[in-house]
């Protein structure tokens, strides 16, 4: 499989993984790699990123406005109160992944996130201060970094959980941390100047 830009049937070269499904291509095009600052949209990507683990990025995306409902829109400090009826609710709930440990991570991590939006101010503030040096696209995209397997250990001795190296990375890579797109796609260079204009929390 080529690890390189590849031409989809609108001329456009894109990231290979982005080809195949008008959902894919959309998040792509319009979202992967733009940066994010806001508290409620970084804890969205991290737990969808958790939700993730042993599935497709496809079968989050295709139930995410299913996931920004039954998670009061990733509202952290909402999701912090649910308890066992929502627990049993969301288990319930054929629109989303139903996996209690996914689930309980979900509301466990709301939880640690308010601790961690009090003690930095914002959760953009944290998050942001992870910001790997600029480096060239690799190829293929790793699945680890050395700054995502910190940011992962940090984030259990917080006691995260359904964070490791690997879903940190995506993490990273989604929100605009570092820029994913290959030399040659199309939006490498419109990603770029995002991050160039872009205002980091602190």
């Amino acid at each position: 499989m080529p690890h390189g830009p590849i031409s989809g049937d609108d001329g456009r070269l894109r990231c290979q993984w982005a080809e195949g499904h008008a959902e894919l291509r959309a998040y792509h095009d319009e979202e992967w790699g733009v940066p994010v600052a806001n508290d409620e949209r970084l804890f969205e990507e991290i737990c969808l990123s958790g939700f993730q683990s042993g599935l497709s990025w496809l079968t989050i995306l295709r139930k995410r406005e299913n996931f920004r409902t039954a998670f009061a829109d990733f509202d952290f400090a909402r999701i912090a109160g649910f308890g066992p009826r929502d627990i049993e609710r969301l288990m319930a709930d054929a629109g989303i992944v139903r996996h209690r440990g996914k689930i309980e991570s979900a509301i466990n991590n709301a939880r640690r996130a308010c601790d961690l939006a009090e003690e930095c101010g914002s959760l953009g503030a944290f998050f942001w201060k992870w910001e790997p040096p600029a480096h060239p696209p690799q190829r293929p995209l790793p699945a680890k970094t050395p700054e995502s397997t910190a940011l992962s250990k940090e984030l259990k001795k917080r006691g995260w959980s359904f964070v490791g190296p690997t879903t940190a990375c995506a993490f990273m890579q989604a929100i605009g941390m570092v820029n994913g797109h290959l030399e040659g796609c199309f939006a490498r260079a419109a990603v770029e100047r995002a991050r160039a204009a872009f205002e980091r929390p602190k």
